[in-house]
């Protein structure tokens, strides 16, 4: 795998975590919203896998 792919996938995982945990102090701060929220993790999971299908190929090679 490239130094390029590596370095895409490291920041890919480094937005993610930056966006739960933004997710979970709004659920914290604000229980109203745990309905609307799971919505969006469950989208979180969609980015998730399509991540993986554009990253596997490189991962392959």
């Amino acid at each position: 795998m490239s130094m390029l792919a590596v370095m895409v996938a490291v920041l890919l995982v480094l937005v993610g975590l930056i966006v739960v945990s933004n997710l979970v102090y709004v659920v914290y701060q604000h229980p109203t919203l745990t309905g609307p929220l799971s919505v969006a993790i469950a989208g979180a999971g969609v980015l998730i896998a399509l991540v993986a299908t554009v990253v596997a190929p490189a991962i392959t090679q």
